[in-house]
């Protein structure tokens, strides 16, 4: 095999010596930006499969159809880089990798049809290896149990070894993937904390992002850049966390949509939320985060998300951008609301609620994670946030401004229960 011609450890490199021998039933590796671990996971996987006979193995992230432009683009890029790729199958339609001398497969498949995910089997082989990327966007344990008491299972021959790898980007230590896997030691489960530092691929000018990062954003460097947990003392929001609610009253329940502009330097940043005003709770259920578009890109994109009739907030510094989206087909964009105290009363108001985020949005996530106050800065005797990688966190205060116009049917409900008991207590003569 063209293999033999190089050393592996020259394409991996430093740090990953451990994670790449473990053979324990589970592998979980938390790792900061840049840290090469889905780089190195995904040359891992090939490898093995290459190595071990009758192996198949299972890539799965929260999503089905974010596979191609993450998994399964690192693992054709692993093959391109062991110089195995001539041995090997990939189709996108069907989604799959198959090593051409044994049958064996790479099979890819999305916690968003968990029922499904769970009777996925191989005709060759046994289904030994699971692959669990961006596990941060499982937001309940629940559907990662299904999964593992389906896959991988039963016995195995000698020689071969069931494991899951799980990566992930630790953004909150409230997510259920610390006290499972990092809180208790279990004979059963190698851990993992990996950084850039480690990666001796990058050049100058990577290094300096994460020094200019560890410089201007400290919360931040902790776990994009040295991939330490999350915390949630002293953020703006420190009423957040990852997970879906469970929707039993959708009359309750709006949907309102915020848009902040950005370009080069900033990102563009679209967030839709769901909001119950009775139980107090913010749902934010979708997102799209990206530098250098264009405004027939956002209109584009926002068609496709099927939100073009819905009214969304968006800055009001850019009017000229908002005229753009109403021509482009965003007939009802609108601009936000600012003036004096906009910002401070505005995060007062969305501070009221509990805000739940779909691990999906993972850019939410990031930003709710490290946004903090400015001790440097203040506004009348008021803490004022820094702005600083809150594009998201603007855009939600955009969208929220609207919510007080939303008179759910629970609360009609409770004013007419409230009058009938008044009524009621007044006796026989009010009737």
């Amino acid at each position: 095999m063209k293999t033999s011609e190089f050393r592996i450890s020259e394409i991996v490199g430093n740090g990953y010596n451990d994670f790449w021998n473990s053979k324990k039933r589970y592998r979980v590796l938390k790792g900061g930006k840049a840290s090469k671990k889905s780089t190195t996971t995904a040359l891992n996987m090939i490898f093995r499969l290459m190595k071990y006979k009758n192996s198949n193995l299972l890539v799965v992230r929260q999503v089905m159809n974010t596979h191609r432009d993450s998994t399964f683009a690192q693992l054709l890029w692993a093959q391109e880089r062991l110089n195995v790729k001539e041995f090997w199958h990939n189709t996108v339609s069907p989604m799959e990798m198959t090593y051409l001398p044994t049958g064996q497969k790479i099979l890819f498949r999305g916690f968003d049809d968990v029922l499904k995910l769970a009777s996925t089997t191989v005709s060759k082989g046994y289904l030994n290896f699971v692959w669990i990327e961006e596990a941060f966007e499982i937001a309940k344990e629940e559907d990662f149990l299904k999964l593992d008491l389906s896959v991988p299972r039963g016995k195995v021959p000698d020689g071969l070894f069931k494991q899951t790898t799980i990566t992930f980007n630790p953004w909150s230590e409230t997510h259920w993937l610390k006290k499972r896997f990092f809180d208790t030691k279990h004979p059963n489960c190698d851990t993992f904390t990996t950084n850039y530092k480690i990666n001796e691929f990058l050049d100058k000018t990577d290094i300096e992002v994460f020094e200019e990062m560890k410089k201007n954003n400290r919360r931040k460097y902790d776990v994009a850049g040295l991939g330490n947990w999350g915390i949630s003392e002293g953020l703006v929001y420190e009423n957040f966390e990852t997970g879906i609610p469970e929707i039993k009253d959708p009359d309750n329940w709006k949907n309102f949509f915020g848009l902040d502009y950005g370009y080069s330097n900033d990102p563009t940043a679209f967030i839709a939320i769901k909001v119950n005003p009775i139980q107090k709770i913010i749902y934010v259920f979708d997102e799209f985060y990206k530098k250098r578009m264009l405004n027939c890109d956002i209109a584009e994109e926002i068609i496709k998300r099927g939100y073009a009739k819905e009214r969304i907030r968006a800055d009001c510094a850019e009017p000229k951008s908002n005229d753009d989206l109403k021509r482009l087909g965003i007939s009802r964009i609108v601009p936000s609301i600012k003036g004096r105290d906009s910002i401070l009363n505005g995060i007062a108001n969305i501070c009221e609620y509990k805000i739940l985020v779909n691990p999906s949005c993972v850019n939410t996530i990031r930003e709710l994670s490290t946004y903090v106050y400015d001790e440097k800065r203040n506004e009348n005797g008021q803490r004022m946030p820094k702005d600083c990688d809150n594009h998201l966190c603007d855009a939600m205060r955009y969208a929220f401004c609207d919510v007080r116009f939303f008179k759910p049917q629970g609360i009609n409900n409770n004013l007419e229960k409230t009058k009938i008991s008044k009524i009621n207590s007044l006796g026989d003569w009010s009737i």
